[in-house]
């Protein structure tokens, strides 16, 4: 995959369109976890110290073409303004002669964020030639586009796909650290290769276990998505979360493991509670006789002292999904376990984003303690699956 670098691209006294991945959680207004924001400082601080003004253009949720004051990226600007040291201009519009002048007046050194991209349908439009007007229009503030959002290269989006198309282009410091990263977990990783999967639906999974089974040494599958494993070996899952309709699928996939001689570790205990609520009363019972009217919201310490032996012999993790309800403390000891593990490692570990990340910091873990932190945890996981993903191919010249 030939991609341009920064390096490889002259930005002093350009005007740059930087696509970054600020989709930060909020709640009330205030950022809860801010780790997008820093991983797009490098690429930021490059583009203004080598004397270009930059275009910030990122998204916040999923709005679908409204303007909802919930997803505004305004807090954004004020964080990025604190972590940066340096003055973050706001435009609250996207497009039009406001806009415009705005980035033809930016200095040197001078940033601007436009608000949330996803406020205008015509960026995640089907439709290529409405993408295209908007695309045109985002060009038009620069001479040159810097592709540095990896959460959203799995999305064929007018400020991800279509702009790139119509500028001098390169990939941001955090895509090329990402695209890097993964090919050391697909292309030649160092053996044993351990993989531990965990979150809600085994369905988002079973494109990345099918494409990662001739690969990787070990298998580990917590999260809600295991009871759909345990289902397809015939056990009573009780009131836990089940897709009845992926059962022929993973009894497929468990078959082609067990000819593959690749290593599938399913929980061997669990922790239940008759309620999904924090307050539930939990309680650890043998994976084989999970009550009829308890739900299953955390791997057991047996099961978490099985994965982090089998994660700590790796040289090699990729870790994607926690492992239980992290986020009620009385079901958070699963995924603290396999963290914990992950930091052990003695050769390189990746967290794949999206919850695992923000289950790891919220756990009370530095992002220092592992190899990788990634940004994206779609766009990791379609790249493992082996799909082409449009903003990287873009990219290629």
């Amino acid at each position: 995959m030939n991609i341009p670098t920064l390096e490889s691209i002259d930005v002093r006294g350009k005007r740059v369109l930087l696509r970054c991945d600020l989709n930060v959680p909020l709640k009330d207004g205030t950022i809860t976890d801010d780790g997008r924001i820093k991983a797009s400082l490098p690429t930021i601080k490059y583009l203004v110290e080598s004397g270009a003004s930059v275009v910030i253009t990122a998204h916040l949720g999923r709005p679908k073409g409204e303007r909802k004051p919930e997803l505004s990226l305004a807090p954004v600007a004020l964080r990025l303004e604190e972590l940066l040291g340096r003055k973050v201009l706001f435009s609250q519009n996207i497009v039009g002669s406001e806009v415009s002048a705005a980035a033809a007046g930016l200095q040197a050194g001078e940033i601007l964020l436009l608000e949330n991209i996803r406020y205008e349908a015509a960026e995640t439009s089907k439709d290529e030639a409405e993408r295209l007007v908007l695309a045109q229009q985002l060009a038009s503030y620069a001479d040159v586009f810097v592709s540095d959002g990896f959460g959203a290269v799995h999305r064929k989006h007018a400020s991800v796909y279509d702009v790139a198309k119509l500028l001098p282009h390169a990939a941001g410091y955090l895509v090329a650290a990402e695209v890097e990263v993964l090919k050391k977990l697909t292309d030649n990783p160092e053996r044993p290769y351990g993989v531990v999967l965990g979150g809600a639906k085994v369905s988002d999974k079973i494109g990345v276990i099918s494409n990662l089974l001739d690969k990787v040494n070990t298998l580990a599958i917590g999260g809600g998505m295991l009871f759909t494993f345990l289902a397809a070996q015939g056990k009573e899952i009780g009131t836990s979360l089940v897709e009845t309709e992926s059962i022929p699928t993973v009894i497929e996939l468990l078959e082609r493991a067990r000819t593959l001689g690749v290593e599938i570790l399913l929980p061997t205990d669990i922790v239940v509670a008759p309620a999904f609520a924090a307050d539930a009363t939990p309680t650890i019972v043998s994976a084989d006789s999970i009550p009829s009217n308890q739900m299953g919201l955390d791997i057991g310490p047996l099961t978490s002292a099985a994965f982090a032996a089998a994660i700590k012999s790796c040289k090699t993790v990729f870790w994607n999904g926690p492992m239980g309800v992290f986020e009620f403390p009385a079901f958070a000891a699963g995924t603290k376990v396999v963290a914990q593990a992950l930091t052990e490692v003695s050769g390189i570990s990746v967290v794949g984003g999206g919850d695992s990340a923000a289950a790891v910091r919220k756990l009370g873990f530095a992002d220092s303690q592992f190899g990788y932190i990634s940004t994206g945890g779609g766009a990791s996981l379609e790249y493992l699956e082996g799909k082409e993903l449009p903003g990287l191919s873009a990219l290629q010249n």
